[in-house]
Parts: C-alpha cells; structure tokens; sequence
C-alpha cells in the first residue's frame, strides 16, 4: 500500500506563530467491540529533524512496519506517549469521553517528562479532546490546551501520523498478549474488533471482561437477559 507522506507545514506554522510544542494525537479501537480505545500524542518543536523514513498513518502500513517505526518516531519526537481507556470506561462514559480520559493519560505523561504542549492537532473535525464545562468530572483531571482539528490529519499531518502508529502498534500489542487467555475471540486475528470468527465466539461464549457490555455485541439469546448496570461500575 502506498500513500503521499504527511507534511510538517502545519506543526511549522503552529512554532512559527509563538507555540513552543506542538503536539499530534490520534486514536485506535474506537469501533472495536473488545478492548481498550487507545490515544497515541507525539510532541514537536522547532529543534525536531527530518520525518522517519516511510512514516505514513497507520492504516497504510502493515504490521512489521508500524512495528519498525516505533523506535524511529521516539527518537524523533520530542516527547511521546499512548494512553488507554478501559472497556469498563467505555460502558460507564461513553466512547467519547473514554476517548477524552485516554487522550488526557498521553498527555499527562509527556507533561511528567517535562514537556507540556502548547496546542494540540486532532485529526478529523469533532473536538473529543476538550472537556464540555457542563458534564460531570471525569477519573483524570483533563487539561486546557487549544486544540485544531485537521480533516484528514491523519494522513497529511506528520505528528498525527507518528502518534497512530504508536497507538496502534501498542494497543495491537496489549491485545494480543491476551490472546492465549481467551483464545476462542481470536485477539491474535482480530484485535478486538468485528469479525466472523469473533462474532461466532460471542454467540457461542457471551462477553467477557474485555468486551464493552452496553454495545449491540452479537451474542446469543441467553446472554441477553444478564443484567448490565452501569451504575454498578
């Protein structure tokens, strides 16, 4: 698969226009119907270098190469980090606030390393990094940071580009290390997500801890009368 590589034309115009670090997120496992939903940030500034070779969003490339650019893009950045969101999360929040919970982790962590971004690039054009004034608190303190959406800033974006491909290749990773516990779902094939094999374990077996419960899962009659308070979590 093939694909223009992202550009640094933005991340230079945000340092040009007085912000020190510049900061790109995207996330992974939105649609999965098991597992955490993961947010990669990678953090430029005026003294970063030239783009990893072959960088391009996550979805354009195959497994072993994500893999490979991992170690390239943490060199490369100046701070970098993924945080994850918990399928027990998802169920009591909601999937965008879930998205915000693990989004503010990342961020949390590359500001304990001594680095706090100035404004923050979401690819797309819904702000789910913000927290809305009126909703109730959520479990991590969320930070204030401007945020600019970019259509397709995964894909033209070179910071955005760089965190996909570490929020994937980690929440791959997590899921499948839990293959060998559950291996009827199938993680080590289907990351968590929808697919024949797993919707027929569902049928057959129900949920498990990983799966997220207040989702329409495809499961048998009999595991549809179990009760589901979220109240509960």
């Amino acid at each position: 698969m093939t694909s223009k590589p992202p550009s640094r034309r933005l991340e230079r115009e945000l340092i040009a226009s007085g912000h020190r670090f510049v900061a790109g997120m995207d996330e992974v496992g939105r649609g999965a119907l098991a597992g955490p939903v993961s947010v990669g940030v990678v953090v430029v500034d005026q003294s970063t270098g030239r783009t990893p070779a072959r960088l391009r969003d996550s979805k354009w490339l195959r497994p072993a190469a994500r893999e490979r650019l991992c170690a390239p893009i943490r060199r490369w950045a100046v701070a970098s980090a993924v945080g994850h969101s918990s399928p027990e999360e998802i169920d009591r929040f909601g999937i965008i606030a879930a998205l915000r919970i693990a989004g503010t982790r990342a961020l949390h962590e590359v500001s304990r390393g001594g680095v706090v971004p100035d404004v923050v690039v979401l690819d797309g054009k819904h702000d789910w990094l913000t927290h809305p004034p009126h909703l109730p608190a959520l479990p991590v303190m969320t930070l204030d940071l401007p945020v600019i959406m970019r259509i397709k800033g995964d894909l033209t974006v070179t910071a955005i580009a760089a965190a996909s491909v570490l929020a994937k290749t980690e929440r791959d990773a997590m899921m499948t290390a839990l293959h060998d516990q559950q291996p009827h779902y199938n993680w080590l094939g289907n990351k968590g997500y929808s697919a024949p094999e797993h919707a027929a374990a569902l049928r057959e077996h129900g949920p498990c801890e990983l799966h997220r419960r207040s989702w329409s899962l495809p499961v048998a009659e009999e595991y549809l009368t179990e009760s589901f308070d979220l109240g509960m979590h």
